[in-house]
Order: structure tokens, then C-alpha cells, then sequence
């Protein structure tokens, strides 16, 4: 396995773990559907999203409040637009 899919699958498992299995669903739904769709720089713009706490996420997914700038990843605006 190279260094790319362990990376991958980290993400993976990021977004399944969060603490609430609503924000499992949510933001483990999305990296199954993008993360072999991503390039090298949108898997690392993903793995900083993934950083956000679940509050600023979820806020920002639902009601559209930003917070520590997360409108400006790229990934976030992906994100925004994704339904479950």
C-alpha cells in the first residue's frame, strides 16, 4: 500500500470517529464520496477541514455561520453542498 492510500485511509477514518455519530454520517458519507476523487492538494485541504471541531462544521453546514475561516478551504465550499 503506498503512502497515498494510507493517507486516504486516514482520512477515512477521521470522518467516521468524530464523537457524534450524526458528524460520523455527515462528514463520513462526504470523504467516501471524494476522497478518491481528490487530488494530493484537495486530500490536504480536506485533512485541514477535518481539523475544524465538530460545532464549527456542523454550523457552518447547517446554518451558515463561519467561524476560524473555514469558507476559505476549498474543501468547505465542497462540503456545503453536499446532501446525505
Amino acid at each position: 500500500m503506498n503512502e497515498l492510500e494510507i493517507f486516504k485511509k486516514r482520512l477515512i477514518y477521521r470522518s467516521n470517529y468524530r464523537g457524534t455519530k450524526e458528524m460520523d454520517i455527515l462528514l463520513g458519507g462526504f470523504v467516501k464520496k471524494y476522497v478518491n476523487i481528490f487530488d494530493k492538494t484537495e486530500l490536504s485541504e480536506l485533512e485541514k477541514f477535518l481539523n475544524f471541531e465538530d460545532e464549527i462544521i456542523l454550523n457552518y453546514y447547517q446554518f451558515d455561520i463561519v467561524k476560524n475561516n473555514i469558507d476559505k478551504n476549498k474543501i468547505s465550499k465542497i462540503f456545503k453542498g453536499y446532501e446525505v
